[in-house]
């Protein structure tokens, strides 16, 4: 069975300003999430699907979906910070959902193959969805409980506007995943890459120190941690109008538990995106040069 891609999109009409806005970076106005997509296909993947706003659907349809018709099948699922467990009622003074795990579980009742998830405004590169799509493909028939990370080599995710934020990560031999520590501040500082400190210290690590971009593979029991791990999450933080339920908070559980693993893929990919207004027109130098390269074509879709 071909794995699934499941797109986290529900925060983009926010990030966007509209759906109408939807930053094009290619040559003829493709998105990032295009990019993602096109490379999905070429890793092997048979199915995307999405979780969105629901008062976007139309124009989502319209402006995204349609573009995919006749390439890959695409479902739609929708994120509402009322979608809450029984017993469980969200509060009035509650703004924006709950959170990128929150957004997973969304798409437990469409997905039942092993998954990949990912950012839709974050360009992670053919060789990073290469990877992925053959990890997932590769498991054994109803597997449980083996997860996987994409770890992107840090130097590969700068950006040369200022520090970036990043969950940089421990293995053990085996290249399976021990911790994920959220860094707020990485760049380089004479030459090196480093992180600060909680005292403001900078801090050296390895160019090839692996770092989560939010690209995670899993299989779909996944949802069950999930479902049980967002009810602990409620019960102590239902009242706290600003508080996320992330996907790295499930996985650490999982892996201090003992109860999962979760392999970390290396891959040569370059990640980036847009974090600064300055990073724009360095994204679309760096699509053109790969189109330039022959990697895209000069129209995707």
């Amino acid at each position: 069975m071909k794995p699934t891609l499941f797109v986290l999109a529900a925060g983009m009409g926010s990030r966007y300003g509209g759906l109408k806005q939807l930053d094009g970076l290619g040559p003829n106005g493709e998105t990032i999430m295009d990019y993602s997509i096109y490379d999905a296909i070429r890793g092997g993947f048979g199915k995307i699907v999405f979780v969105i706003r629901k008062d976007f659907e139309q124009d989502f349809r319209d402006k995204v979906l349609s573009k995919y018709e006749g390439h890959i099948p695409t479902e739609l699922v929708f994120q509402n910070k009322t979608d809450l467990p029984e017993g469980f009622t969200c509060p009035e003074e509650r703004v924006k959902p709950w959170g990128t795990n929150h957004a997973v579980l969304m798409g437990k009742d469409v997905i039942n193959e092993p998954f990949c998830v990912i950012n839709a405004d974050d360009f992670y590169g053919r060789d990073a969805f290469a990877v992925m799509g053959a990890h997932l493909a590769n498991l054994p028939e109803g597997s449980k409980d083996d997860y996987s990370m994409v770890g992107f080599r840090v130097c590969n995710t700068l950006s040369e506007n200022g520090t970036v934020a990043r969950g940089i990560c421990s293995t053990d031999d085996n290249q399976n995943l021990t911790t994920v520590v959220e860094r707020t501040e990485i760049m380089r500082v004479d030459g090196e890459v480093c992180y600060k400190e909680e005292e403001g210290k900078w801090v050296a690590v390895p160019e090839n120190t692996p770092v989560s971009m939010n690209m995670w593979g899993f299989t779909p029991d996944y949802f069950v941690h999930s479902e049980k791990s967002f009810v602990r999450f409620l019960e102590e933080n239902i009242s706290k109008p600003k508080a996320e339920f992330f996907i790295p908070l499930v996985v650490n559980e999982l892996i201090t538990s003992g109860q999962s693993k979760v392999k970390v893929l290396d891959t040569t990919a370059k990640w980036f995106g847009v974090t600064y207004a300055a990073d724009r027109q360095d994204t679309v130098d760096k699509i053109q040069a790969l189109v330039d390269a022959g990697e895209y074509p000069s129209k995707l879709f």
